[in-house]
């Protein structure tokens, strides 16, 4: 095990993949401390965590296994072995046969979860097994409340709780990456669209859009065409889709500006007469 200090949790995961040797996935991880940029410059505190590549030795075991070599009876008893830190070399083959040993079982349990069907179970009872095996370990309080269709092609999926806000993240960034995440799995799988609500946030957001698309439409319905402003997130999503509910015989695309900020642009056909 192996405690790694950084700015950020994903920094942290970066630099023990680094100093351990083995890719992110193959971390088996515990978050002693989460990040936090403080207040003003203030109580900023790094990640901390405890990590160490899946399979590997706790200290304990690998301490005691090469200690018999190192005796002079056993190389009397075999007098072709090589030196003692020559015979420790093939260590890592009885390591990783008794790998299951040393191995997290919560983290192998939320990757069988998320690689394996629950065998003839509803499809909706599936993926709240599957959610609430990947949360088991979260440090979020958050709880599932809903896993239900919204309609024939897409399922919501709810989140409330305490940390709520937290789960969203500054502009949505933790919304993002979690609906994208839970998307991934499910529509490969199930052949499902994802709607992620997590304490009504989606829907403040489109009510939000919604309203500020209302002067917009009203110019274009006038000019034939209009843009908006650039929009973060999950916003220039909903107003793409709004759009083009609105205007379904118009090109409704999102641009970039030059600093890279999203917008959407209406317009004619280039082809319409």
């Amino acid at each position: 095990m192996k405690k790694i200090e950084a700015p950020t949790l994903q920094e942290a995961y970066t630099k023990a993949s680094e100093e351990l040797g083995c890719s992110i996935t193959d971390l088996d991880f515990e978050i002693v401390q989460s990040s936090s940029k403080g207040f003003l410059g203030l109580f900023k505190k790094n990640a901390i965590i405890i990590a160490k590549c899946k399979g590997a030795y706790s200290p304990e075991p690998a301490k005691k296994r090469p200690a018999p070599q190192k005796t002079p009876r056993s190389y009397d008893s075999k007098p072709n072995t090589k030196p003692a830190h020559k015979a420790a070399e093939p260590q890592p083959v009885s390591a990783q046969s008794e790998a299951p040993r040393y191995v997290s079982k919560s983290t192998d349990t939320i990757l069988d979860t998320f690689n394996q069907g629950f065998g003839d179970v509803g499809v909706l009872e599936e993926i709240e097994a599957g959610i609430n095996a990947l949360f088991a370990q979260s440090c979020f309080d958050v709880s599932l409340t809903e896993v239900d269709y919204y309609d024939e092609k897409t399922v919501k999926v709810k989140f409330d709780g305490p940390d709520a806000a937290l789960l969203i993240g500054k502009e949505g960034y933790r919304y993002k990456a979690l609906s994208y995440m839970l998307f991934n799995w499910i529509n490969p799988k199930y052949n499902l669209l994802l709607r992620l609500e997590i304490a009504e946030f989606l829907e403040n957001q489109e009510d939000q859009v919604r309203k500020y698309l209302e002067p917009i439409k009203k110019g274009i319905e006038r000019y034939g065409k209009g843009q908006t402003k650039p929009l973060d997130g999950v916003l220039v999503q909903i107003a793409l889709k709004e759009l083009r509910v609105a205007f379904p015989d118009k090109y409704v695309a999102i641009r970039n500006n030059s600093i890279g900020e999203k917008y959407i642009i209406v317009n004619e056909f280039a082809n319409r007469r």
